[in-house]
């Protein structure tokens, strides 16, 4: 990219894009609403945004069945840990640097709910009993302090098509997971077909 068409202030960028409206520059609240709740308890999926103290960022999803975050009050939320491969990068994170972002996604709706606030880790049993599972309570939860939330436009979800199934390319068109991990961890005796096996006993068996 060539220095001469990159971007460097802010006021470039608005003249370049222009104001928000009255609509967009109005819409954030600093804290869950009834109506946040309400989006909340129907929300199966969420992407967490961390950064460590370096500020090198991560996203990471979030998902179980609708009701799985536990709103406590308007300022404040918490997300199970469910089982995952103990990388825990989001955690490590947020043990650096407590800054967190969440985008809501709700299936067939295409406006999502953005919450911006601050992270911490709890293991009160008060709060990992409000989120059993399958018989099973999470061993912590992301406490979420909300500062501000709003809902985002639709356009992307438009513009992608992504939950209309006529649009999505056949699935044997599509990138194979286990091949690209094989790929990228060049370990010995791991290969497509390992992959696949370890994948498939950890989805089955260890889930929650």
């Amino acid at each position: 990219m060539s220095d001469t068409y990159q971007i460097t202030s802010h006021e470039a960028l608005t003249a370049l894009q222009g104001e928000p409206g009255k609509l967009a520059a109005n819409k954030v609240i600093k804290g869950l609403d009834p109506l946040c709740e309400a989006y909340l308890a129907a929300t199966p999926f969420v992407v967490l945004s961390t950064s460590n103290s370096n500020g090198d960022c991560d996203s990471s999803p979030r998902g179980d069945a609708p009701g799985f975050i536990y709103v406590q009050d308007e300022n404040t939320l918490y997300i199970p840990e469910r089982p995952g491969n103990k990388r825990m990068d989001s955690l490590h994170n947020i043990l650096d640097n407590p800054h967190i972002g969440m985008l809501c996604m709700i299936p067939g709706l295409n406006e999502t709910l953005r919450i911006n606030g601050s992270a911490a880790l709890t293991t009160d049993p008060s709060i990992l009993e409000k989120m059993e599972a399958n018989g099973k309570l999470p061993k912590l939860a992301i406490k979420i302090t909300v500062k501000e939330c709003y809902i985002h436009c639709a356009k992307a979800f438009i513009r992608s098509h992504l939950w209309k199934p006529e649009s999505w390319q056949e699935k044997s068109e599509l990138p194979v997971p286990a091949k690209m991990i094989a790929a990228h961890v060049k370990l010995p005796n791991v290969d497509e077909a390992s992959v696949v096996s370890s994948l498939n006993e950890s989805y089955s068996k260890r889930l929650y």
